[in-house]
């Protein structure tokens, strides 16, 4: 987290939100009826509108409605390869039709991947016009221009040609990022010149506006009496600099120059160490282009090699090897190149791809004003309100309800617009205070009821508790039997008292995990597997430590007599049920670093304060650490000298499991865990599409994790959408809304009363 967001969120101070009253009413579009329109609470709005850029979630979702995606996905995430024709999945004893754009195939070969993707011919944009091979074929040009800023990564996929196209040479591919790391490290005067004026000035420059604004919410805490002092506070390098009687220009290229070429010390000031590498890397590489260039090497390059059209719709994209996310990054909202780019611009025969190479300027003019081939057509945003109105021309059927409204709603008023009805349907943060709100707006101390129902989906993400196998293990050996026991008896001590803590600070806004991976996941073990076990529920024999009918407090001893178990396998010594001496090279006292603002607010919280108790009872002593800035957690974390943290994961949509356990990752394996297994296995499941086949080695990787005892997984909150019964018809809801399939899912079938 950068230190701008990190220092917000830190603020104790609660600002009044404010909201700007619009009647309920449909925009009277021509030829169009007054017919009463669905009202959307959502958060504000970026006004990206397009899928090429929007930046908001809630921009996101006008984009979705608005265009359609080349495929889509089913309710557990896994993607529709057969869209024309449709696909019945079965999700929580229900078969589900799903159809969509397109049918894709992948074909994987020794040392290629193609993708082919044959769009139906029988879609047409809200406009009319026809979607065909060339409208993918633009979007995938946009997507991979030099002058695209927005937050897509296509251009970052291993389609053969890209970084050629990029880069405009053919010897962009000899280059290596052994090549560009070197460069980096060089860091010759013309790159280090780049770096400060493209890289590191700008980001100064836009803290130091920042900083003007925002200094007085910091000024008691941090003893500064303007924004030049607190930006200087913040950035400067030299811990005497003084910002006194110099103007912005000055203050930002003297603070620039402190950290001279080393970017990387202002990307860790930031907050984020990562944050300059990607554009760092293309300058290093566009260097070592103009060095190839001068040397007569390489030639322009008009296209990129690996995307063909081979019909009027039909594309096919070709990338070199396979690796499991490819396919997400290719499944793009297909644009009309009639409408963001510019027809007489576009002549795939001769490598023109609907706009001028190098300047998007044209495309993103109109991403405040977007047309698709979506459910609805964009009408206006207007006063804090998207009106929009149903797509007659949808390929799928026009919409049962003909208008939209997304209107800018604070996410302390979400719930009470719905029983209000100011709005039908909102998305408010699952809590256990909005939750018990809900109830007793319901009157019948339920979720649902005839006020509003509540949809709750799990958070693509879980909460756990970490343990540093280099920090805590017995004899400097992290992975031998007995460094794994020590791990297992904090572990199942910990473990045992999840339950209570989680259903005290959650209540029904989240559930207890067993496996280190997001509920969302299509490669979640379920609780009906035959293997499925509670996480850390076994004694040092594997026996089952808790039986249904235990109360928790006998579970509780179980635990600690459990604990006693493991520290006596790791070599402790144990006399009359106290552990009384720790082997070579462990300890009788471990640290755990908790972000709850000194305060103790977090949700796993009581689980430490409960470990703490139970262990000291058997003479081992759990220490608390919470600490009211985070980065001391985070920087413990990245200096690998942290023992035991809390936090939580963001998960993504493909489980691919590299970057986090992964002996050769190591930034973000904060673990440590290194197992020539779980490597290997993580590598084989990265290098398949085949679903069934990598879960079954994702269980193999969660399981090995789980044995050396790195990580306790505790909670999947959960996000919720809520909507008014008085004014939607509840049985033309979407059902089974999740994560993946959004209430919105099923659109076009939502009437209102």
């Amino acid at each position: 987290m950068n230190k701008k967001k990190l220092m917000a969120l830190l603020l104790t101070g609660v600002m009044a939100a404010s909201t700007v009253s619009v009647p309920v009413f449909a925009e009277e579009a021509e030829g169009g009826s007054s017919d009463t329109p669905l009202v959307i609470g959502q958060t504000n709005f970026s006004e990206k509108f397009s899928g090429l850029f929007h930046e908001a979630v809630p921009d996101q979702q006008i984009a979705e409605n608005v265009g359609e995606l080349l495929f889509g996905s089913d309710r557990t995430g896994a993607i529709i390869y057969n869209g024309i024709e449709g696909e019945t999945h079965e999700y929580n004893g229900t078969e589900y039709t799903y159809t969509g754009l397109s049918d894709v195939t992948v074909t994987e070969g020794e040392d290629e991947t193609v993708y082919n993707f044959k769009l139906r011919d029988d879609v047409t944009f809200s406009d009319g016009e026809p979607l065909t091979a060339d409208d993918l074929i633009f979007t995938y040009y946009v997507l991979s221009d030099t002058d695209y800023d927005g937050n897509a990564t296509f251009y970052s996929t291993n389609i053969k040609g890209m970084k050629n196209y990029r880069l405009n040479s053919t010897a962009a591919d000899s280059i290596t990022d052994e090549d560009v790391a070197n460069t980096l490290a060089d860091m010759p005067d013309e790159v280090a010149a780049r770096v400060k004026d493209e890289l590191m000035v700008p980001l100064l420059t836009s803290e130091y506006e920042w900083a003007q604004t925002a200094w007085e919410d910091y000024a008691d805490a941090y003893g500064v009496t303007n924004g030049d002092e607190f930006f200087g506070m913040l950035y400067a390098a030299d811990e005497n600099y003084s910002v006194d009687g110099k103007d912005q220009d000055t203050i930002i290229n003297e603070i620039a120059d402190q950290y001279g070429k080393d970017y990387l010390a202002l990307a860790a000031a930031y907050g984020d160490e990562a944050y300059f590498d990607e554009d760092a890397a293309t300058i290093a590489s566009e260097y070592l282009v103009e060095q190839k260039t001068a040397a007569g090497e390489g030639e322009e390059v008009a296209n990129i090699e690996g995307i063909k059209k081979l019909g009027d719709y039909e594309v096919e994209v070709t990338t070199d090897g396979f690796e499991a996310t490819t396919i997400y990054q290719l499944g793009v909202i297909v644009e009309p190149m009639h409408y963001y780019g510019d027809a007489s611009l576009y002549d795939y025969d001769n490598n023109q791809f609907g706009f001028t190479r190098g300047d998007l300027s044209a495309v993103r003019d109109k991403s405040n004003q977007p047309l698709g081939a979506g459910p609805y057509k964009f009408v206006k945003y207007e006063n804090k309100t998207v009106y929009m109105e149903a797509n007659e021309n949808y390929y799928k059927g026009a919409p049962k309800t003909k208008y939209l409204q997304w209107r800018e709603t604070s996410d302390a008023d979400k719930i009470a617009g719905v029983e209000q009805g100011t709005i039908d349907l909102s998305d408010p943060s699952g809590s256990k205070s909005a939750f018990d709100q809900i109830k007793s707006i319901n009157g019948n101390d339920e979720l649902n009821g005839d006020k509003i129902i509540v949809n709750a989906t799990d958070n693509l993400g879980y909460g756990y508790i970490g343990l540093n196998a280099n920090t805590i293990n017995v004899g400097g050996e992290p992975g031998s039997d007995a460094s794994k026991n020590l791990r297992k008896a904090l572990t199942t001590v910990l473990a045992v008292y999840r339950d209570v803590a989680i259903d005290s600070y959650y209540g029904d806004a989240a559930s207890v995990i067993n496996y280190p991976i997001s509920n969302t996941s299509w490669a979640a073990p379920q609780k009906s597997d035959a293997d499925y076990q509670v996480a850390y529920s076994v004694d040092v024999d594997g026996n089952p430590l808790y039986t249904d009918d235990m109360t928790d407090d006998e579970k509780f001893a179980a635990a600690t007599q459990a604990a006693l178990g493991f520290f006596e396998a790791a070599g402790y010594t144990v006399e009359n049920g106290k552990v009384t001496a720790a082997p070579e090279g462990a300890k009788m006292t471990y640290e755990i670093i908790i972000g709850a603002d000194g305060s103790g607010d977090h949700p796993s919280f009581a689980i430490l304060t409960d470990a703490k108790a139970a262990l000291e009872s058997i003479g081992f002593t759990l220490e608390i650490n919470d600490v009211t800035d985070s980065n001391i957690m985070w920087d413990a974390l990245n200096a690998g000298t942290a023992e035991m943290w809390a936090a939580a994961w963001q998960a993504t949509v493909d489980p691919d499991m590299y970057q986090v356990y992964h002996s050769a990752s190591v930034k973000s394996n904060y673990y440590h865990i290194n197992d020539e297994t779980l490597d290997q296995d993580i590598i084989d499941a990265r290098s398949t599409a085949d679903q069934e086949y990598r879960k079954s080695v994702y269980k193999q990787c969660l399981d090995i994790i789980l044995d050396w005892a790195v990580e306790i997984p505790i909670y999947q909150r959960q996000n919720c959408v809520i909507y008014s019964p008085e004014r939607i018809n509840a049985d033309t809801f979407t059902k089974d809304v999740t994560t993946f399939y959004p209430w919105y899912g099923d659109i076009i079938n939502i009437e209102m009363n």
